[in-house]
């Protein structure tokens, strides 16, 4: 049977003991995506107007060609959510970590002077907010190179972590070793612990990500604030009660345009304040849990 470079074992009943620092029960990740202003539009050479994660998906407006509307959508990301999520997470004093897309960051220079004065990491969400996958593989190599260069350039971090939209392409990983300098990727949703894998016989570390403890379940069916906070209070209160024995790590995913509405944030705010109410709990950026895997957990040729 040929090969379908597929995992469907994972590390199985005995998943090991990420031992997070302090000892803590579950690494709790919270990510800012920044995609306003990088996303398919008219003025970047695209034919359509991107609506997906906006009100303006679910509106089937019929509109062709420009959309006034949902571009506005995605300018309220931010031009106001952007503050309000981060103001939220500061008044706790607590860090994450922003998936910035390079072009949009380049298009507004006061949230880069506001990621340079946080203790926020960056991992380069692609130079663009557009499908990977359907890249040749010499243009996604250039979209990766050109995304290194502009966020090093706008923020002060050379990105050391990757995450496109939705899906890689066939060739991301391969072209991440090319070009050369991250630790980590994020371009899978099946595990709660990051895990290495062989690239072209060299090992590289994937750290999963989350769509389900994510806020683009509101663009899904979820209509309001309670019923999210709910579900990722319960994901939270699982996987601690887990980790007394079993610590692993959760991901939630937030875009500026869909949770930085004020009945959507007033959720996130709630669930903040559930998870203060915990010990043992490290609220950390995704770079630290990378370089902690490196250091704790070194690739193990059997």
């Amino acid at each position: 049977m040929k090969h379908l470079e597929r995992d469907f074992v994972g590390y199985g009943r005995n998943p090991p003991n990420p031992k997070w620092p302090g000892g803590a029960r579950l690494a709790l990740n919270f990510v800012l995506n920044y995609e306003e202003g990088s996303e398919p539009s008219l003025m970047d050479g695209e034919s359509e107007t991107e609506t997906w994660f906006t009100e303006a998906s679910g509106l089937k407006s019929g509109v062709i060609g420009r959309d006034l509307a949902a571009e506005g959508l995605f300018e309220y990301g931010s031009r106001v959510g952007f503050w309000r999520i981060l103001r939220l997470l500061q008044e706790r004093n607590m860090t994450g970590t922003i998936y910035g897309c390079a072009l949009a960051l380049e298009r507004n220079p006061e949230v880069c002077d506001a990621i340079r004065e946080s203790n926020f990491d960056v991992c380069s969400h692609g130079w663009r907010w557009i499908k990977h996958y359907l890249l040749s593989k010499d243009e996604e190599r250039e979209h990766i190179r050109r995304a290194v260069d502009s966020l090093e350039r706008t923020t002060g971090q050379r990105p050391l972590g990757w995450y496109c939209r939705y899906a890689p392409s066939v060739h991301t990983r391969k072209l991440l070793k090319e070009v050369g300098g991250f630790l980590y990727d994020s371009d899978y949703y099946g595990d709660e612990l990051p895990f290495w894998q062989l690239v072209d016989g060299t090992p590289h570390l994937v750290v999963p990500y989350s769509l389900t403890n994510n806020d683009g379940q509101f663009a899904a069916g979820v209509a309001t604030g309670d019923q999210w906070f709910s579900f990722l209070r319960d994901a939270f209160d699982m996987l601690y009660k887990e980790g007394k024995t079993r610590p692993k790590m959760m991901s939630v995913g937030l875009h500026m345009r869909l949770v930085g509405h004020p009945a959507r944030a007033a959720a996130f705010e709630r669930f903040l304040d559930h998870v203060s109410k915990f010990p043992d709990v490290w609220i950390t950026r995704r770079a630290d849990i990378a370089k902690h895997w490196h250091q704790v957990h070194p690739y193990f040729m059997e």
